[in-house]
């Protein structure tokens, strides 16, 4: 019998895979920029990257959208969390007011932004007793992340907003990569060494209640995640076949990653991690992912502002890139070591 979420399981089985032609443009023209060869570390590599994944010589930032998905979760019930989930509604206020850290940081790098609600006023169900979605919503909100996304957009981050969503995050985490509820569980926002307890034990109790299920990525994010996970994950698969480059912010947006990362390998090939949190699992998430991240600031907002400060590091290899002279420009002969 077909499944609300056999569509993703489509769009997951066919990529679009980076320009070659793009990348051999971006490489040649790295060649011959005045400077020695990758003496601009990373930043070549990211101009390169930009270039192939949005299938044009020369890249382009001049356009980054920002969308931050918002959801409330169920486990809440089991004393998770250090705030409760009213936190949530107040804070989607304060970002349609423009009053968040993401706010002040989209206008810097002059980035779109949106802040979506799905559904506050119905959390998704307690996931140590059912599953946290049925199928019909979870593919609903992927499908809303999807359609998020701005065939406009150069580059993309996603972020989230949720009472409740490291632990199911780490739940994810758990499920995706093994290990056992305390190997995964963290403070979050704040709670205290028997709140990571908490944590560990709800998560141990949802591996052991859903673990029919665990070998199916997206039955996973059914079962355990919640509805702003799914539409992070829903606008990155959206990103990928509309041609846009996606930063990755902590680790409620890397555990969403995960899911697509564990039903194709090469799903997250188009991301880069834009920084680690100071969210204990985060780092060895990146590591389960094969992302080295570009900036480590001990950061925990979450809401895609790791992302969005590293919105300068890109432009700033665009800028390079698009910019420098070459050597038969500028007149110099050849590379020099000065």
């Amino acid at each position: 019998m077909p499944s609300p979420l056999d569509p993703f399981r489509t769009r997951l089985e066919s990529l679009p895979s980076s320009d070659s032609l793009s990348v051999d443009k971006a490489t040649a023209r790295d060649s011959v920029l005045t400077k020695p060869t990758g003496a601009l570390g990373r930043l070549e590599e990211l101009a390169i990257w930009m270039s192939g994944w949005q299938g044009k010589h020369p890249p382009s930032c001049d356009r980054p959208q920002i969308i931050v998905f918002a959801g409330n979760h169920g486990v809440c019930a089991q004393g998770v969390s250090a705030f409760p989930q009213e936190v949530t509604v107040q804070m989607v206020a304060n970002f349609e007011a423009g009053g968040a850290a993401i706010n002040q940081l989209a206008t810097l790098f002059g980035a779109s932004f949106s802040i979506h609600p799905l559904n506050l006023d119905n959390p998704t169900e307690d996931f140590t007793k059912t599953s946290a979605m049925s199928e019909i919503e979870c593919a609903e909100a992927l499908q809303f992340g999807w359609d998020a996304v701005s065939g406009d957009a150069d580059i993309l981050i996603t972020g989230e907003m949720g009472i409740g969503n490291t632990t199911s995050a780490a739940a994810l985490a758990t499920a995706l990569f093994g290990g056992s509820g305390i190997d995964w569980a963290g403070p979050g926002t704040g709670v205290p060494a028997s709140g990571v307890q908490k944590k560990a034990a709800a998560i141990d109790c949802a591996l052991t209640r859903h673990a029919e299920i665990l070998s199916d990525p997206l039955k996973v994010l059914q079962h355990l995640g919640g509805r702003e996970i799914a539409a992070v994950a829903g606008a990155i698969i959206a990103a990928r076949h509309k041609n846009i480059p996606v930063l990755l912010d902590g680790f409620v947006v890397c555990a969403a990653a995960a899911v697509l990362f564990k039903f194709n390998p090469h799903a997250l090939d188009h991301c880069v991690a834009a920084h680690v949190s100071a969210e204990p699992g985060h780092k060895k998430m990146l590591q389960h992912l094969g992302k080295e991240a570009l900036l480590s600031l001990g950061m925990r907002l979450g809401e895609g502002s790791g992302a969005a400060l590293a919105l300068g590091i890109v432009k700033g290899a665009i800028a390079a890139h698009n910019g420098m002279a070459s050597f038969a420009d500028a007149g110099v002969s050849g590379e020099t070591g000065e």
